[in-house]
């Protein structure tokens, strides 16, 4: 049997994240992904390589935003490894359907004179809700680079710049009550509060059910945060697409003297006497774990399907089989090989449109109808509302010279009403109806750019089901499980396991279903590796954490005086 000081499941980017931080500290390291490419949701590949040969796709992840939020590309020196990252802006653009247009530049002021060309009180407005948000952001990313219950690592984050952001949000008891109030709410009573147009009020309520979930649902509010990173730090890509990422972590591993095994589906974790010892994989080949075994699949899998029911406290069992929620969201993706870019003729057409995310919102009822239909298992394709990126427009190079690739995100059910036990897993998706379902799509998005029937060289159409057999996610979920409030945070997945560490000793927990939640950002691969630190060597780790926390506070200091 092969022995390794730590096992991963899954060779996602958080995974990969996680080995690099360990690597780094002295341990050996093992990835063992299912796929014949690690990568995860970050991947890059050529999807149809006979109909469309040289053109690159990313399935599944695009643009990447909160990656800038946290130091995982300069603490694991990902740039020595390849990777470049491209910046958008203009960063997103929405046509109305009356002819006006939403564009939102990097700089929130540009944004603001965008807006102003059709309503000078939204564009106020807009500051103010600008303002707001991104005082939020920088008061509580800080959480987001640490164990969410360790209070001691949260702590260590701030500097003057967060505290100040915090703090001017907690104020007294009548601003702290207003916050309180505000998280409370959904996006839409949110954004109601700030704007009066629809060409506006549209694309905000679009990006922030971005988290999946419809915009009038409460306590969502903080989905803002999905227009608010495009402002600051800003929207991204790596060259060569999302898997540019994940390209530079393999490099960064391997040169720390990682392995990583691909065609290796983990079937079992091996618990002996209470603590995880190793895992098998398909076909039967054990692989020892001498200090650890993280999993970066998500804890529904990993507990109720990978260990045996008696390695298991039933408790535990039931509380995540009943208590964690998903709401029947996942994607159809569809990808596009086009002989020419898109054009919004009927918007005063400019290439820069098609830069950043090309939201396809026609009014807030267009955006909640795309999400409340789906959780009844309701396909809402007879006006699609959609997400769309050329990422050619900032990248020729994934494709060949002069032609485009085209990303287009619709949100649908993954159990369609009605399809039960038809279809592949016995979801209702077959290869007819997601072919149905992506002509409506495309139909739509031609209304706004009628070339686009004629440019399309091949398309690739991948149903919620399918989606969930490629990456191995519970019913589709690519967040692993909801990103609403009461599973984010110190409750995410569970509150027992919320810190990274499980139950069973040495076994932890990473990936899109913990803390900070989904998206690209390496924070769970990092936090865990930071939690088996603690566990591993806590005097060194205190240490070096306590440090890298005065020299935080010396720098922030430091600029404060010289502004």
């Amino acid at each position: 049997m092969e022995s390794y000081d730590v096992v991963i499941i899954g060779a996602g980017h958080n995974g990969l994240v996680c080995a690099g931080y360990l690597l780094k500290a002295g341990y050996s390291v093992l990835l063992l992904e299912g796929r014949s490419l690690p990568g995860g949701g970050s991947t890059t590949e050529e999807l149809m390589p006979n109909e469309a040969p040289g053109f690159k796709f990313s399935p599944c992840a695009i643009n990447h935003l909160f990656i800038f939020l946290g130091p995982v590309i300069q603490e694991l020196e990902l740039h020595k490894y390849g990777l470049e990252y491209l910046s958008c802006d203009p960063v997103a653009f929405c046509p109305h359907p009356d002819g006006k247009n939403f564009l939102a530049h990097k700089s929130v002021e540009k944004t603001c004179a965008e807006i102003a060309r059709y309503s000078q009180r939204d564009a106020e407005k807009y500051a103010e809700y600008a303002d707001f948000w991104q005082r939020f952001i920088t008061g509580i990313t800080p959480f987001f680079n640490a164990p969410p219950k360790s209070i001691v690592d949260i702590a260590g984050n701030y500097n003057l710049n967060s505290l100040q952001d915090l703090f001017s949000l907690l104020g007294g008891s009548n601003t702290t009550l207003d916050l309180l109030r505000t998280l409370l709410s959904s996006a839409t009573d949110n954004i109601n509060e700030y704007f009066d147009s629809e060409f506006v009020k549209a694309p905000l309520a679009r990006l922030s059910a971005e988290l999946s979930s419809p915009p009038s649902q409460k306590a969502m509010s903080f989905g803002a945060m999905m227009m608010m990173l495009r402002h600051n730090p800003g929207m991204a890509r790596p060259r060569g697409g999302s898997g540019g990422l994940v390209e530079a972590l393999v490099k960064m591993v391997k040169a720390e003297g990682g392995t990583i095994l691909t065609d290796q589906k983990v079937e079992k974790v091996l618990v002996d006497g209470g603590k995880a010892v190793g895992v098998r994989v398909a076909g039967g080949k054990e692989y020892r774990a001498n200090k650890g075994v993280i999993s970066s699949i998500d804890a529904k899998r990993l507990f109720l399907q990978l260990m045996d029911s008696s390695d298991v406290d039933e408790n535990l069992r039931e509380r995540l089989d009943r208590r964690i929620i998903n709401n029947n969201e996942t994607i159809l993706k569809i990808d596009c090989a086009l002989s020419e870019p898109l054009r919004f003729v009927h918007h005063n057409h400019q290439d820069n449109y098609l830069m950043g995310s090309i939201l396809i919102a026609d009014s807030v009822n267009h955006v909640e109808q795309a999400h409340s239909l789906i959780t009844l298992g309701k396909i809402p394709d007879e006006d699609p509302s959609m997400y769309v990126v050329m990422p050619t427009g900032l990248d020729p190079s994934m494709a060949p010279e002069g032609k485009h690739t085209l990303w287009i995100e619709f949100f649908a059910p993954y159990q369609i009403a009605g399809g039960e036990g038809t279809g592949l897993k016995g979801t209702g998706w077959t290869d007819e109806l997601k072919n149905k379902v992506a002509d409506k799509v495309i139909n739509k998005l031609a209304q706004y750019s009628p070339n686009l029937q004629h440019s399309i060289i091949a398309r690739h159409v991948e149903s919620p089901a399918e989606l969930g057999e490629r990456l191995g996610t519970y019913k589709g979920n690519y967040y692993h499980i909801d990103m609403t409030l009461e599973q984010m945070l110190c409750f995410r997945p569970l509150p027992e396991l919320a810190n990274y560490k499980t139950p069973i000793d040495n076994l932890y927990l990473t990936g899109a279903g913990t803390h900070p939640g989904g998206s690209i950002s390496g924070l769970p691969g990092r936090n865990c590796a930071r939690v088996f630190l603690h566990n591993e060597q806590p005097i060194a780790q205190k240490i070096k954490e306590a440090g890298g926390s005065i020299k935080s506070a010396f720098t922030s200091v430091l600029r404060s005086e010289s502004d």
